[in-house]
């Protein structure tokens, strides 16, 4: 897979692959800018070539319908205000006036086209829809490692259509720092999964098993575990139906001399709110009609135990309901854990990412991922169809 500066962009029209599927408020105002200011190096970069700036990306799921709400044009303006320049926005990803906008750049001008999702052949990876988005271009840029997973003309099919190829600084340090992280890292390396569902993350598991040291496993995910060992978990989360392959991947993480770590005790509630009373207790005295809601204080300890000599850790999901206050401290002091060991930490999910921020310990935080369900599939050991889509427009060139 070639990166940006690998290639020749210099006063050439470059279509890049963005994620601006940012949230919109009440207002129609971008609420916030994050996942658009990721996309800033390779934006710049370009500029600084004198590159003719095409800008294309999906907002929400339309279905190949036109829904004014989830148009893309409250992103230009935010755009413009975040550079201080001029952005144009065209109401088509494709046709005449998408034509016409093009043809009329210079050097340097950024053109941002409207949701690519407003055209169903998007999603469907059609090829006509893909040769209409390449006649755009001399040179295809994917910078969206957040929709890598998913195949699509816009990362797909459209590497078939344009000669030169490559990727965008962002996907580039996505799977850059992934490699570092599960491909030959430094060790031991720690795994942190967490959030509500087994079921959800079974396949990260099985793959992880086979390649860290240490495995932690918190959230709700953890009581199917602690069920599976024979405890009452009261009324918190728990698939029944995953029993047999929690047991199944303690079974494998024990016959590999794989450390994993589950909760010891937990804060309880009898429901899952703010005015709701919390106790501690241990995972051997959960009440009947309580649910765990965070990690305790002895869990915390331990986890962060586990973390001290951590060389690589690599997180996704939090420990516990971390959005409500009184269920929130286990999350944070994990993150605070991560961020004092001085591993390499790669931190992935919406939910992590928020908690990150929220504990005040982002900054020391190696690399946080803007993909949640593209860095899920990485860590499950799954091929990204946009990077496998690269390397063979590569192989032309």
């Amino acid at each position: 897979m070639k990166s940006i500066d690998q290639v020749d962009i210099s006063g050439k029209r470059v279509l890049i692959r963005v994620d601006f599927n940012v949230p919109i408020d009440a207002s129609g105002n971008v609420a916030d800018d994050t996942r658009i200011k990721a996309h800033f190096p390779t934006i710049g970069y370009c500029l600084d070539r004198n590159a003719k700036v095409i800008l294309m990306s999906h907002m929400g799921r339309p279905k190949g319908a036109r829904v004014d709400k989830l148009s893309l044009r409250p992103v230009a303006e935010r755009l413009a205000k975040l550079m201080e320049k001029q952005i144009l926005f065209v109401d088509d990803c494709i046709g005449e006036k998408a034509e016409a906008a093009v043809s009329a750049m210079k050097g340097g001008d950024i053109v941002l086209l409207e949701n690519l999702r407003f055209h169903i052949g998007d999603e469907k990876n059609e090829s006509e829809f893909a040769r209409a988005l390449a006649g755009l271009c001399d040179v295809y840029i994917d910078d969206a490692f957040a929709v890598s997973h998913r195949k699509a003309a816009s990362n797909a099919a459209i590497t078939e259509f344009v000669k030169v190829c490559a990727a965008g600084f962002l996907l580039k340090n996505e799977i850059d720092y992934f490699q570092k992280a599960m491909g030959n890292p430094e060790r031991p390396l720690v795994a942190i999964i967490g959030g509500a569902k087994v079921s959800d993350k079974i396949g990260v598991l099985e793959n992880l098993i086979e390649k860290v040291d240490r495995l932690i496993v918190g959230g709700g995910m953890a009581f199917t575990f602690l069920n599976a060992l024979g405890y009452e978990v009261g009324n918190s989360l728990c698939e029944k139906e995953m029993l047999d392959k929690a047991k199944s991947i303690m079974e494998k993480a024990k016959s590999k001399g794989v450390k994993l770590c589950l909760p010891v005790d937990c804060v309880v509630a009898e429901k899952a709110s703010a005015d709701a009373e919390a106790k501690v207790c241990s995972v051997e005295e959960i009440p009947k009609n309580s649910m765990g809601l965070d990690i305790g204080p002895a869990t915390t300890a331990l986890f962060s135990e586990s973390l001290k000599d951590a060389k690589t850790v690599v997180w996704n999901g939090p420990m516990g309901m971390f959005e409500i206050d009184k269920f929130s401290k286990g999350t944070y002091e994990v993150a605070s854990s991560v961020a004092a060991s001085g591993a390499l930490s790669i931190i992935g999910g919406g939910d992590t990412d928020s908690a990150v921020h929220r504990a005040g310990v982002s900054s020391k935080i190696s690399y946080i991922s803007t993909g949640g369900g593209a860095f899920l599939e990485l860590l499950e050991g799954k091929t990204m169809p946009a990077v496998e889509a690269l390397e063979k427009c590569g192989d032309k060139s």
